[in-house]
């Protein structure tokens, strides 16, 4: 299957903003922020790039996906019920990054790069349930590369090959690093699946601001024997 390109509204959650970059709605600088949030909507071109593929083979540290080889342990675990996942890089946009490079004070950036992130928040809020959807999906789940140890970032590259030209396609593409840029870009394997996973459960940074899910040490230690 083709590599398929979504636009997203351009959406930001004011009050979701302030909390998350620890700004006050009823301050005096409210207004500055709500300058900045008017300009972003105005430029903000979130998009996804997807593509439904398909496991041609699973081992015990690796998945091969439409003839590309992905090395993980957790990767064929998780996919054990399933033979299809939606790649996908998703991103805030070239046109936003742009526009927050002007800002040279500490305030601005701060703003900016929570601007930068709340829509990339919004936009994966509303596209994954379309692709669901239009995958017939029903339940799923997300892995990222980067975001556990037993799926290093190295991952984004055979990623990136399996999805094709993401740069032409919605401006994003891997540093030497294999960094994004857009750095407000995210990427992994959309599936479907009856478990209710998520990456936060086997992270062990128990004190980080953006978890989703508690540390589960049975899922750690039993189901995919990991070891810290």
């Amino acid at each position: 299957m083709e590599t398929l390109v979504k636009n997203a509204v351009c959406e930001i959650d004011r009050a979701y903003l302030f909390n998350h970059i620890h700004l006050k709605e009823t301050a005096s600088y409210a207004k500055k922020v709500d300058k900045l949030i008017e300009e972003a909507l105005a430029i903000g071109k979130p998009q996804i790039a997807y593509k439904l593929a398909y496991v041609d083979e699973k081992g015990d540290d690796y998945v091969v996906i439409d003839g590309i080889k992905f090395t993980s342990k957790i990767l064929p675990i998780n996919l054990a019920d399933s033979n299809r996942v939606a790649a996908f890089v998703v991103t805030s946009g070239t046109e936003l990054e742009e526009w927050s490079k002007a800002f040279d004070d500490a305030f601005g950036k701060l703003v900016a790069d929570g601007i930068k992130e709340e829509i990339l928040r919004s936009a994966t809020l509303k596209l994954f349930p379309d692709i669901s959807e239009e995958f017939d999906f029903g339940k799923t789940a997300m892995m990222n590369p980067g975001s556990l140890p037993e799926w290093p970032l190295e991952e984004q590259k055979p990623l990136f090959k399996l999805l094709g030209d993401v740069k032409g396609l919605i401006g994003v593409e891997l540093s030497e690093s294999c960094l994004m840029e857009p750095i407000k870009s995210e990427s992994g394997f959309y599936f479907p699946t009856e478990s209710n996973y998520a990456n936060c459960q086997l992270c062990l940074h128990e004190k980080c601001p953006d978890r989703k899910a508690p540390f589960d040490k049975d899922l750690y230690e039993n189901k995919y024997q990991l070891s810290k």
